[in-house]
């Protein structure tokens, strides 16, 4: 008997099983065999589940590890054994046994895997038989419940209660509503638990309770297949935030001063131009040079010259407005985006800089030089308004003996 009627042969008796679900996706996720024992362990026929996708069988938290398998497969061929969760057509769900292996086309490609799972214990079993999976997941990560058609709350486990501080039995029988903090029908999370009622599922993150939380919601499904209500499941990821926050932060804002960089410099400089087009409102650009830098360094040291620089941002940052931007953009360049002002208003910065930096007791002293660029008298670009201040700056470094004679803006 030739090879791949063997194969055939082999499949349709183990599709046959009464004992193990076994199952074929493709790549898409779209289901294309489902065996016997596949009907008895997920309570679906052959019919109901053939061409669906088999994330209707993988509950929200573990999706993203088969939609990753799915993703990925074309660089992974070796077969894979696990543990986890799927949901029966009742809505209940099974801990399996779930081994997998990939299916290939001549030219050696995947094109799919084989999945053969056996179940290890369930939901509905009895209380002997249940209590080791109870445990289990109430210390699964995150935050689980179950909805009502009303989505009120009920039933609800995982780790997440306890770290919230909140009491598992004082959830059931409340709204999700209540629950999550979000009344309004239309905004997050309440709407996607009424997209989840009309059988779509939703990925989305959530700031409650002063944490941020990734959340899946899915249609839970009675046994004839009716959506009965909702399963959410919430991981916190908060970690995971300020570890991204600290990470953009330190990408946009110089170590050494704590101010802005060149790069958030020039994407807020762009932005305030745009507002500025539509709102027809002015605003103004400071650019500032740290007097004699090289001298401070060849004659104190880098550790003053960077004390030097620390104390110039502390002024500007003292001097300006929240709503303003200080940036350090070079060695000893500074400059200073201010939202909202008029000439007068930049001049008058501009001087509380200069009177800041007189009257500060660190050694050595220092001076600074500054030039202004006015929006949209100096300039309706970027580039314009820069290219103002930095002419005016250098005019103003021009003056002989500014430190000594009292010093006034060109």
């Amino acid at each position: 008997m030739p090879h791949r009627q063997v194969r055939r042969h082999l499949l349709a008796a183990l599709l046959k099983s009464p004992e193990d679900a076994i199952l074929s996706v493709s790549l898409d996720g779209a289901i294309d065999t489902w065996s016997q024992g596949a009907k008895r362990i997920y309570g679906y026929t052959a019919k109901e589940m053939t061409g669906q996708p088999i994330s209707r069988l993988v509950p929200p938290h573990e999706w993203p590890r088969l939609k990753g398998i799915l993703s990925h497969a074309a660089g992974n061929g070796s077969a894979a054994s696990e543990t986890t969760e799927r949901l029966h057509k009742d809505g209940s769900q099974k801990i399996l046994r779930v081994e997998r292996v990939f299916i290939r086309d001549k030219q050696g490609n995947i094109t799919g895997f084989l999945e053969r799972a056996r179940t290890l214990n369930s939901f509905d079993a009895g209380p002997s038989a249940q209590a080791p999976v109870r445990s289990i997941i109430e210390q699964m990560p995150g935050l689980h419940w179950t909805t009502d058609k009303k989505l009120r709350i009920t039933s609800c486990w995982g780790k997440g209660l306890a770290s919230s501080e909140i009491p598992p039995a004082s959830l059931v029988g409340r709204s999700v509503c209540e629950f999550l903090g979000c009344a309004d029908p239309d905004t997050a999370p309440t709407a996607e638990h009424y997209e989840a009622l009309r059988g779509c599922s939703s990925h989305f993150e959530y700031h409650w309770k002063n944490r941020y939380w990734e959340i899946c919601v899915e249609p839970l499904r009675a046994a004839t297949g009716q959506v009965k209500g909702c399963l959410g499941s919430g991981l916190d990821i908060t970690g995971r935030k300020k570890n991204e926050e600290q990470t953009h932060h330190q990408a946009r804002h110089d170590a050494l001063t704590g101010l802005a960089n060149y790069r958030e410099f020039m994407d807020r400089l762009e932005q305030e131009v745009r507002r500025a087009e539509r709102s027809h409102h002015s605003f103004t650009l400071l650019l500032l040079d740290l007097d004699g830098l090289k001298r401070i360094n060849d004659l104190h040291g880098h550790l003053t010259g960077n004390r030097a620089l620390q104390r110039l941002a502390a002024v500007m940052n003292e001097h300006c407005r929240s709503t303003d931007l200080a940036v350090r953009y070079g060695g000893d360049e500074f400059a200073l985006v201010m939202i909202d002002s008029d000439k007068g208003m930049a001049e008058q910065v501009a001087h509380r800089i200069e009177s800041g930096l007189q009257t500060d007791r660190g050694k050595p002293p220092m001076s600074v030089s500054i030039g202004i660029g006015l929006y949209p008298e100096d300039g309706r670009t970027a580039a314009e308004l820069i290219e103002a201040a930095d002419r005016q700056l250098y005019n103003y470094k021009r003056i002989e003996n500014r430190r000594t004679v009292p010093r006034r803006m060109i």
